[in-house]
C-alpha cells in the first residue's frame, strides 16, 4: 500500500516500536513519567523556550494554546485557511468560548498585517476584546517567509496582541527555509509541534511557550481530559522523532517536487511544480475525474485525497518508487478514459 493521504499515515520505525516498548513510564498527570518529563526537556531545550507540554494531538495542543491565552468573549485572528479555525471542530469557540476572526490567506500563506490591524477590535463594550493573533506555519506546503516572521514581534507588541503559531509541519518549514529552527519561532509566545505528522510518531504534539502558559495550558488539558497517565511509551516515539527524523524531511520535499514534475507532464493534470515547497503537491483534473481515479488507484494499493485540487503528501513510508508507481497509474487511468 502506498499512501499519500497525508502524512498522518506514517508508520512507526522499528528502532522506534522498541524504544517504545522498552520505554521507563510513570503517571504523568502525577509528573512522575520520565520518559514524557524527558521529552518535554528536550523540546524546550532545543528551542530555546521554557517549558513544554506533551498532548494527545495538534488540535489539542492549539485548543490550550488559544485558551491560555485568552478568556472567555475573547477573540483570537488567524487565516482563513487556518487548519485551528478551519479544520479543529470550532474547538476554541464551542469549548473556550473565544471567538475567531478570520483573516483571508495571502497566496504566500502570510496574513496581511494592515488587514489584521484593520481587524482589531476597538476598546469598546460591544466587542469582544483581541487578545492573540495565529499563524500557521507551514500552511498548505508553503514556508512563511522569514522576513515576514521578522516583522511579527513590532507589530503584536504595538497592538498588544499575543502570538501563537501553529507548527504541525514547523519543521518542514525550517529544513526548507535552511533557518536556524530557534529563529524561525523566536518571535512567538507559543507554538506546537506535531510528532505524528512527517516526523513519523504514531501519537502526540508539544505545546511550548512560557513556563506560566504551559502551567495553564496543563491545567485546561487536565479538564479537557488530556491527562494522560503512563505516557511514556508513546512519548518515547515522539523523542526518537525529534531527535532522528528532522533532517530526513528532506527526502520527503525532494519526492514531493519529483512527483509535481511528473504530474505536469500529463495532459489531464493542471499542476505547477513551482508551487512546491515541502512535502504537499496539489493538482487540478481538468476532466473532473479525480474520484474515478482515487477509486481505480485504490484498487491498485495506491491511496490519495480525492478533490478539487487533488492533494498528495510524501512521507517517510513513500519513496521514490513509490511516487514512480503512482504516476505510471495515473497515466494508465487517463489512457483508459
Amino acid at each position: 500500500m502506498s499512501d499519500f493521504r497525508s502524512d498522518t499515515v506514517t508508520q512507526p520505525s522499528q528502532a522506534m516500536r522498541k524504544l517504545m516498548a522498552q520505554a521507563e513510564v510513570g503517571d504523568d498527570v502525577y509528573g512522575d513519567d520520565p520518559t514524557v518529563n524527558r521529552l518535554q526537556d528536550y523540546a524546550a531545550e532545543r528551542m530555546g523556550t521554557e517549558a513544554a507540554l506533551y498532548c494527545s494531538s495538534g488540535t489539542q495542543a492549539n485548543l490550550l494554546a488559544i485558551m491560555a491565552h485568552c478568556q472567555r468573549g475573547d477573540e483570537y485572528i488567524c487565516g482563513q485557511q487556518a487548519h485551528n479555525y478551519k479544520y479543529e471542530g470550532g474547538g476554541a469557540a464551542v469549548l473556550g468560548s473565544v471567538q475567531p476572526q478570520p483573516i483571508e490567506n495571502s497566496s504566500d500563506g502570510s496574513l496581511d498585517l494592515a488587514k489584521v490591524a484593520a481587524a482589531i477590535k476597538a476598546d469598546d463594550f460591544h466587542f469582544a476584546q483581541t487578545r492573540l493573533l495565529s499563524l500557521e506555519n507551514t500552511i498548505g506546503g508553503k514556508v512563511l517567509p522569514q522576513a515576514y516572521l521578522a516583522s511579527l514581534r513590532p507589530f503584536v507588541e504595538q497592538h498588544k496582541l499575543s502570538l501563537h503559531l501553529d507548527g504541525a509541519r514547523l519543521f518542514n518549514a525550517v529544513v526548507k527555509s535552511g533557518e536556524d529552527e530557534r529563529q524561525v519561532i523566536a518571535p512567538f509566545d507559543s507554538f506546537t509541534i506535531c510528532l505524528s505528522k512527517g516526523l513519523g510518531a504514531p501519537v502526540g504534539s508539544l505545546l511550548l511557550g512560557s513556563e506560566a502558559l504551559v502551567a495553564r495550558a496543563t491545567r485546561i488539558r487536565k479538564m479537557l481530559g488530556g491527562g494522560m497517565r503512563q505516557a511514556g511509551i508513546i512519548a518515547a516515539a515522539g523523542l526518537y522523532a525529534l531527535e532522528h527524523n528532522v533532517a530526513r524531511l528532506a527526502d520527503d520535499h525532494a519526492n514531493a517536487l519529483l512527483l509535481a514534475e511528473q504530474l505536469a507532464s500529463i495532459e489531464e493534470l493542471d499542476c505547477d511544480p513551482s508551487a512546491v515547497q515541502t512535502n504537499i503537491v496539489y493538482a487540478q483534473c481538468r476532466k473532473g475525474q479525480s474520484a474515478a481515479l482515487a477509486g481505480a488507484l485504490a484498487e491498485q494499493g495506491i491511496l490519495m485525497s480525492a478533490g478539487s485540487p487533488m492533494r498528495f503528501v510524501t512521507h517517510l513510508n513513500v519513496g521514490e518508487q513509490d511516487v514512480q508507481q503512482l504516476v505510471a497509474a495515473i497515466k494508465q487511468f487517463y489512457r483508459g478514459l
